[in-house]
């Protein structure tokens, strides 16, 4: 009987978030057994109560109401048998066919026409003539990639930044890339960690509004607690520390080919191809191997949650802020083979530090059952039904939960939501932030959703509401924006964070 209950119960918890099919790529949210059965109450009713509203509540709903888009066959041979179109189609063609004939028979008497220059056509003629030759062109040129494109034309005509490229110096608005207010800035934090004793309060005030590409190494190994503010410790810091890292690898790594640890690194052999997909240089086989011993390392020490998939992200904004380091040029393309062997084993000691000094804050995101993001999905859904009650009175509307969206915002803390430039600008703050990576970024996600308020309302249908949460059009985005939304954040954490019966029910 013990046996049965206890076979029950690991069949009733497969399923909770958290296990690997919920989570699986970490690039969908979970989906939520409820709606399964809300469509069968629908079903059940449906013969007896008439629907409210024609749009689908449910993407189940929308599944069955729908056909197949592609499906337009028939529609079309239905269209032109028809009488009315046959009727319409014989009048046009008579009456075009005696214009045709009227037009080639004044050619004909005047021949000489054809003949004439330019010049010898009335203006009004030649301009009409222009204009439709240009359109013509414009339309047969341009159909194949506008069409496509139609629901993009509302998003401002600005330059695509490069996803990694001058990482820190990209705005969006175009600005210049160092101000004078910048170089200021950045003279501020060099006399900051080159003191004895680096004032941590200090460079946590400066760093807030953003670090400068040059400093940001240095600056982010001590604000996660890697490096010590005493300037003469940190040598002997980093050496002790690479060293213990190359250990580790040394001691573990051989055991990803034994039975116990094999579907851990097979699922981080699989997750890694993943990473930034779109930018080559996560796409290097030298750099997935670095990736899979950091990731294989932090899961063999870290027992309780072990790899869940998402966590490879977390990796990427360390990889890159100390490898821009030792490269000046565009860091998106660069060849990470024409580094020294000991430049590419400190980036990656240095990167799986500072990633196990994040996850120490927010573990209970990946431990069994992902209580942690649980309990923050909850917290957003409060904290958004108080800020702006509209938004989420039109969620409850459509039937979207906020863990369907909310999920991956938590579990990726935004990296998928966000160009891979913007989320080391957000960084910079994070790591200014106390508990800036689990409780600051709860408000960062509020001001996130809330600053889509107008696009989420315009949508009336479940299926539209989720595509938008999970498709948001930022790949323009860039230290303007993310400034916009810190700020926001911040009045929000200001207002409920000491409050918090403001946004409980």
């Amino acid at each position: 009987m013990a046996a049965e209950n206890s076979k029950q119960f690991w069949k009733r918890s497969a399923k909770l978030p958290g296990s690997i099919q919920p989570v699986y790529g970490a690039q969908h949210p979970p989906l939520d057994p409820r709606l399964t059965k809300n469509f069968i109450k629908e079903r059940s009713k449906v013969n007896a109560v008439a629907l409210k509203s024609k749009k689908a509540s449910s993407f189940h709903e929308f599944a069955r109401n729908t056909s197949d888009a592609w499906d337009i066959g028939d529609d079309e041979e239905e269209d032109f048998s028809s009488p009315s179109f046959q009727t319409l189609n014989s009048k046009v063609a008579l009456a075009t066919a005696a214009q045709v004939l009227e037009n080639h028979s004044k050619l004909r008497v005047k021949p000489e026409r054809s003949q004439s220059t330019t010049s010898d056509v009335p203006a009004s003629y030649k301009v009409i003539k222009s204009s439709s030759d240009a359109q013509l062109s414009r339309n047969s040129s341009d159909t194949c990639l506008r069409n496509p494109l139609h629901k993009q034309q509302s998003l401002p005509l600005r330059p695509i930044i490069p996803l990694v490229a001058r990482i820190s110096d990209q705005n969006a608005s175009g600005a210049p890339p160092m101000t004078v207010r910048e170089k200021t800035r950045l003279e501020k934090f060099r006399q900051l960690l080159s003191s004895h004793n680096t004032d941590l309060d200090e460079l946590r005030k400066c760093s807030w509004p953003g670090v400068p590409r040059e400093v940001r190494p240095v600056t982010w190994r001590l604000l996660s607690g890697y490096l010590p503010a005493n300037t003469e410790r940190r040598k002997l810091t980093l050496q002790r520390k690479r060293e213990e890292y190359f250990g580790f690898i040394e001691q573990y790594y051989d055991s990803r080919n034994e039975e116990h640890h094999q579907d851990t690194y097979r699922q981080i052999h699989i997750d890694i191809p993943r990473t930034n997909p779109l930018i080559p240089l996560f796409q290097q086989p030298l750099v997935q191997e670095i990736f899979e011993r950091i990731l294989f390392i932090w899961a063999i020490r870290h027992p309780a949650s072990g790899y869940v998939q998402g966590i490879n992200d977390l990796v990427t904004p360390f990889f890159v802020v100390f490898l821009s380091e030792y490269v000046e040029e565009d860091v998106e393309n660069f060849d990470v083979t024409n580094l020294s062997q000991d430049v590419l084993r400190s980036i990656e000691a240095d990167s799986f530090w500072c990633m196990s000094k994040l996850l120490d804050g927010i573990q209970d995101n990946y431990t069994f059952a992902q209580p942690g993001i649980q309990k923050k999905v909850k917290a957003l859904e409060e904290l958004v039904s108080r800020i702006d009650e509209q938004v989420h009175n039109h969620f409850r509307r459509y039937e979207v939960e906020y863990l369907q969206f909310a999920f991956r915002w938590m579990n990726n803390l935004l990296m998928r939501e966000l160009p891979l430039r913007c989320t080391i600008r957000l960084w910079d703050t994070y790591q200014s932030e106390p508990e800036g990576f689990s409780h600051f970024h709860l408000y960062v996600c509020a001001a996130f959703l809330i600053k889509w308020r107008k696009e989420i309302l315009d949508e009336e249908d479940f299926q539209g509401l989720l595509m938008l949460l999970q498709n948001l059009p930022t790949i323009h985005w860039g230290n303007e924006e993310i400034g916009l939304l810190l700020a926001e954040a911040y009045r929000l954490k200001y207002m409920f964070a000491d409050a918090p019966n403001h946004y409980r029910r």
